[in-house]
């Protein structure tokens, strides 16, 4: 019997469609009760995660720097100011491709290859993402227009305004202030990342860089909301940054100009301090050159010239320049002959024009000899040998004395030290010793080196600062005043490192009446028992309405053979001699003591002495009112 076809089986396709139905609803069940269960997981117990990591993504932490402090001259003229400058920044998140964007810049403005490795260098410096960074700095007016037109098609490009250093003054007061540059690679390993976060630069040189801690002020923070192309949306909160401190200095700026335009285009120094307080009236090296040129960032070329340049124009000759003094020590020397007994206002001597040592054929000869033999000074009494400059008093001076003792004297005037406050690049000079010779060198001392020192050649260099600060003592009579330049406004100066030497107590006052009516007697006439007048009378003593006391001195830089005669003329210019001036005035209640330097520059007393008369004639003859600003 045959069975009947079956065609469809609905109980077996119901079972089926129940199994897979059933199958299926576990499984979305399950898959439910998974994403809930992952939904409470990142919702409840991982809330605070994902909301930390939201935040990151939507809100952003931005540097805010602070107003760099001020610096003011000691009538409240501003020296060191804050300017705004327009800068070009990229923000490299909202980049889509940066060496399309760097060529569209170079288009529109110009970039140079130094320009573009810089921005590549200050990038990797960035400490967070979306920090702006600079491709140039102080965009013209013209270079703002091309950027500003042609924004739209460069995302992540802006221009941002930044208060950046300026100084008013110019070249005038670059040895004196110092100034700031941009921060290189060197400085992101020693400097506080955190300190200068959104500051581009630090102070590199003098008051500047001393004083950095107090005029950089402290950094503040704002959290503001960024879209996904990293645009600020709001600021959610801030905390301001605190500017920097303001300085007052005790330079005067109209004084600083004065000594400037009595220097005119040579070579030189002058240091003018106030005796009462030490402050820094003026410090002024020439060549100089402008800081402004730094603060922005300067081009090769100029920096090249300047670098190369045979004048030397970075070299801060006031604090830093060591030469040898001259008869400008000769005072010194006297004093020391005097306090220790070696000599005294009635010992004489016969100045043939030379000096010899025993059993030594070498003449050691007066600054008046000549080939025909003629010079010497006479009958010579202390006085005289300090208002004539007699070479020969002081060699047989500094012969007695000895180079032990030399030494020990000079130093409680600060020779062979830094006693600057807030000056640490100033340099030490040398203060030559039988030690020191026997270390540097490996020879002994002899006799002959102590003949140079008598009359501030050979080894012995000191700065004009340095030679500054030894005419105060005298101004002073023995009460030594560290020289400085801050005024008010900081603290800093009492962490100094600088070496002060105690007051000269040990110097009867019959001494520096003696060392200070002989240092007058070279610009002022009359009372000279001899009947000669003073080395710098001549020259800056004629019609002058104060008391100035001074000295002169003139420093060979080439050696000249024995029997041979100085003919400047025939010296290249570079080879001549440097002409010093040392002075200080009223005598009676001094105001300001001075040191000039002109390198190369001849004759102290001819050369050095006018522009030490320009420079105290102005200090002291300007207006009552102005006067006594100065106090």
């Amino acid at each position: 019997m045959v069975e009947p076809l079956v065609l469809k089986d609905h109980t077996r396709e119901s079972r089926i469609y129940f199994e897979r139905a059933a199958l299926g609803f576990g499984l979305l069940i399950f898959l439910t009760l998974f994403l809930v269960a992952r939904l409470f997981y990142l919702q409840i117990v991982q809330h605070n995660v994902y909301a930390t990591l939201s935040d990151k993504n939507r809100i952003q932490v931005q540097s805010l720097p602070p107003i760099r402090g001020l610096i003011y001259d000691r009538d409240g003229e501003l020296i060191a100011d804050n300017i705004p400058s327009f800068n070009l920044t990229i923000t490299i998140e909202r980049v889509d491709d940066l060496d399309a964007t760097l060529a569209k810049i170079d288009e529109l403005v110009g970039l140079s290859e130094s320009q573009i490795e810089g921005f590549r260098k200050r990038l990797r410096r960035r400490q967070r993402p979306f920090e702006s960074v600079p491709v140039l700095f102080k965009l013209s007016h013209e270079q703002i227009a091309q950027v500003s037109v042609n924004r739209y098609a460069m995302p992540g490009v802006e221009i941002e305004a930044k208060l950046v250093r300026h100084y008013p003054k110019g070249e005038l007061m670059a040895h004196a202030v110092g100034s700031v540059r941009r921060i290189n690679e060197k400085d992101v390993h020693r400097l506080d990342r955190v300190a200068y976060s959104g500051t581009d630069h630090v102070g590199k040189i003098g008051i500047e860089r001393f004083y950095e801690s107090d005029l950089l002020g402290t950094v503040g923070y704002q959290r503001v909301e960024i879209n996904a192309r990293g645009k600020v949306m709001k600021v959610l909160d801030s905390t301001l940054p605190v500017p920097g401190k303001d300085l007052v200095l005790y330079v005067d700026s109209s004084l600083q100009q004065v000594a400037s335009d009595a220097l005119g285009d040579r070579r030189g120094a002058i240091v003018a301090i106030d005796p009462l307080t030490g402050g820094i009236l003026a410090l002024v090296s020439k060549p100089g050159y402008d800081p402004n040129l730094f603060v922005t960032g300067i081009d090769y070329d100029t920096y090249a010239k300047l670098l190369d340049s045979i004048d030397v124009p970075f070299f801060n000759r006031a604090v830093q320049g060591q030469y040898e003094p001259g008869s400008t020590i000769k005072p010194l020397l006297a004093l020391a002959g005097l306090v220790s007994g070696i000599t005294n206002p009635d010992f004489t001597i016969e100045d043939p024009g030379w000096f010899q040592l025993p059993n030594d054929e070498r003449l050691y000869r007066d600054w008046n000899w000549t080939k025909s033999g003629l010079g010497g000074h006479g009958v010579v009494n202390l006085q005289k040998a300090i208002y004539r400059s007699c070479n020969v008093y002081f060699y047989n001076l500094a012969v007695k004395l000895g180079i032990d003792r030399i030494h020990e004297y000079f130093e409680w005037f600060g020779f062979g030290l830094n006693t600057a406050l807030d000056i640490p690049e100033a340099s030490k000079g040398l203060l030559p010793s039988k030690e020191w010779k026997r270390e540097a060198r490996g020879l002994p001392w002899y006799p002959g080196d102590t003949v140079n020192i008598g009359i501030g050649q050979g080894d012995m260099l000191v700065t004009p600062l340095q030679l500054a600060t030894a005419i105060m003592l005298i101004a002073n009579r023995g009460k030594w005043i560290a020289p400085r330049m801050l005024k008010e406004g900081s603290d800093l100066m009492n962490q100094s490192v600088a070496v002060s030497p105690q007051d000269i107590e040990f110097v009867p006052e019959d001494v520096w009446e003696l060392i200070i009516s002989s240092l007058q007697m070279v610009v002022h006439r009359g009372n000279q028992g001899f009947g000669e007048n003073g080395t710098a009378w001549a020259h800056i003593g004629r019609n002058i309405t104060y008391r100035m006391a001074g000295k002169s001195g003139t420093a060979q830089v080439v050696g000249i053979k024995q029997g041979e005669e100085y003919d400047e003329a025939e010296l290249e210019e570079r080879q001549r001699k440097h002409a010093w001036f040392v002075a200080f005035a009223p005598v009676d209640k001094p105001r300001i003591v001075l040191a000039v330097l002109l390198e190369n520059g001849g004759g102290g007393s001819e050369f050095a002495g006018p522009v030490a008369r320009q420079v105290l004639d102005h200090y002291l003859l300007r207006s009552g009112q102005q006067l006594a600003n100065s106090k």
